[in-house]
């Protein structure tokens, strides 16, 4: 927290003098940001340039981007390397990392301005930025428990699902060589679906929360 006191100069006018010696040293708070955690960080870069992103888009590791587990595609988040203090600013756009203790996935532009490629992965803050990111509440969110090729599993993982949780459901991937069965639970909110994925990796599920498209 720091505290801002304006100048006193002799050319004040003597009625706005008398009023800063009433109020007094005015306390600047630093605005809270939206959505912050701290973790570790990784790269990742030649092995999917080109590849499709969980978002559609092309995978450009020359873009300032990153992969998050949760965060709505179009966020944007300050990123800072906590052991040199350098920050960027980046887009979500693709899902992950799958990797236990692991918060974001950056790309190699991304990597590169935090001196991050040589140790490979490093301790970050991510802090979304509100005002360059889309509007949560216009989101809408499902929970993935489970994805397989063969529609008969799937079914059989959405009937138990339904004795315990409301709106799950088979979404179909069709690819141009496979098609996937993907189980999913409908949320109601980002929150909704924190609080349902927590609960199904208590139970031993692997999860993955999605923004809807």
């Amino acid at each position: 927290m720091r505290t801002h006191c304006s100048g006193l100069g002799w050319a004040l006018p003597v009625f706005l003098f008398a009023a800063l010696l009433l109020t007094g040293c005015t306390t600047l708070k630093p605005r809270e940001p939206a959505y912050q955690e701290q973790g570790m960080a990784s790269w990742y870069g030649p092995g999917f340039h080109g590849k499709t992103t969980s978002n559609k888009e092309v995978y450009d590791m020359y873009d300032m981007t990153a992969a998050h587990r949760t965060l709505p595609f179009g966020t944007h988040v300050m990123v800072t390397n906590l052991l040199n203090g350098r920050s960027v600013t980046v887009r979500i756009n693709d899902r992950g990392p799958f990797v236990k203790d692991r918060i974001i996935d950056l790309s190699y532009a991304a990597a590169l301005q935090l001196d991050m490629l040589g140790p490979g992965v490093v301790k970050v803050r991510v802090e979304v930025l509100p005002e360059m990111s889309p509007d949560p509440a216009a989101q809408k969110f499902s929970v993935q428990v489970g994805s397989f090729t063969l529609k008969s599993n799937a079914a059989a993982l959405q009937d138990s699902l339904k004795e315990r949780y409301t709106g799950a459901y088979i979404s179909r991937f069709r690819t141009s060589r496979q098609t996937y069965y993907r189980v999913r639970i409908k949320a109601e909110s980002m929150a909704d679906a924190r609080s349902l994925a927590r609960r199904l990796q208590e139970e031993g599920y692997t999860v993955m929360v999605l923004e809807e498209q």
